[in-house]
């Protein structure tokens, strides 16, 4: 039996290094060969701009910055979602998100259906647009908020582990769900905050197969505001949402995945601690994997012992408070590389 129905993980979230071309800050266009993306998370490397996060619904001029609690802006250049190719533009002139030529730029990019969606009425409030991978577990949803408890319909057809839902009309912060903290809590994408207990964000509410809960808050469901939603569930040997506890020792605790990662996001939920971004092709490689941080502009870190990727996990190689605090909880998020194992039975060895 295969140990995974994705036998090819960069089919449906993949990362992209590049070098900026170009003259006079007039950088040229970059290309995402994979089909239907519908997510791209993009951040220069070298530079403090801000992580520039675009989706397939609410199109591709529009961006969302994880680091900011400002509404969404029209970027010059922007994303051109493609069936096959999708193609990250470049402002003319200035520094915007994606010109700065010579610099170098990380791009994360996940597929959805392949187009902006449609309505999904399961939930207490219908969707504008929810733009479903259901193979992936992949989904983002837009609403006009209510300011009342509602449910979103998010069309998985499994239950989601993780959601993160940003106000877009609006300066408010990032909301983060996380299934090991629980529906009392949530954390903010764009700071270093420790968890919080705040029923107004989730209503105190599990998520279901079909719907997720929000509550009155102005971050999650703001009255009239329009609000988005990145949607994961857990798949097998393609994706994995858990936590791990700190041993305060350089060797930390062992991860087990199913794969080996090629994106990994970890956040300490019981301290006042950075979002870390990891992958697989950035220089510095274990125990020094370079990583950059979803709360901050600030340019890529490539110092420090973190992590190790390996064939079928990643492993905390620090007892800095940041990864190995002794005895307090880090959440994850990763998404494979290549399965362990996949249909065609055969296994997948570190870089």
């Amino acid at each position: 039996m295969a140990y995974t129905a994705i036998n090819k993980s960069s089919d449906y979230m993949d990362t992209k290094l590049y070098t900026q071309s170009g003259s006079n800050n007039n950088g040229n266009t970059q290309t995402l060969t994979m089909d239907n993306v519908g997510f791209v998370w993009v951040k220069n490397r070298d530079y403090t701009n801000s992580h520039n996060l675009f989706d397939i619904v609410r199109g591709g001029s529009k961006s969302l910055a994880s680091d900011s609690t400002g509404a969404e802006q029209t970027v010059g250049g922007g994303i051109t979602f493609g069936a096959s190719d999708t193609t990250i533009g470049a402002d003319t002139g200035g520094y915007g998100f994606n010109n700065r030529v010579g610099d170098d730029y990380v791009a994360f990019h996940w597929r959805t259906s392949g187009s902006q969606g449609s309505s999904n009425t399961d939930g207490s409030i219908n969707t504008t647009y929810t733009s479903a991978n259901t193979t992936s577990g992949f989904s983002i949803c837009q609403w006009t908020g209510s300011g009342a408890n509602a449910t979103i319909g998010h069309g998985l057809g499994a239950v989601p582990k993780m959601y993160i839902v940003k106000n877009a009309s609006a300066t408010n912060d990032w909301n983060v769900y996380h299934h090991s903290i629980g529906n009392t809590h949530r954390l903010f994408l764009n700071t270093t905050q420790a968890k919080e207990d705040n029923a107004s964000a989730w209503n105190d509410t599990s998520p279901t197969s079909s719907v997720f809960s929000v509550g009155t808050n102005t971050n999650v469901n703001q009255s009239g505001s329009t609000m988005i939603a990145y949607v994961f569930a857990e798949k097998t040997g393609f994706s994995k949402f858990g936590t791990y506890t700190g041993n305060g020792e350089n060797d930390g605790p062992f991860c087990y995945t199913g794969f080996k990662p090629g994106f990994v996001l970890i956040k300490n939920a019981d301290a006042t601690k950075y979002w870390h971004i990891f992958d697989d092709l950035r220089a510095g490689y274990n125990l020094n994997n370079y990583r950059v941080n979803p709360n901050t502009n600030e340019v890529e870190t490539t110092s420090t012992p973190s992590i190790d990727i390996l064939s079928n996990g990643f492993k905390i190689r620090t007892s800095q408070s940041q990864f190995g605090n002794s005895n307090e909880t880090h959440i994850f998020m990763a998404f494979a590389k290549a399965p362990l194992v996949g249909s065609n039975n055969t296994p997948v060895t570190t870089r």
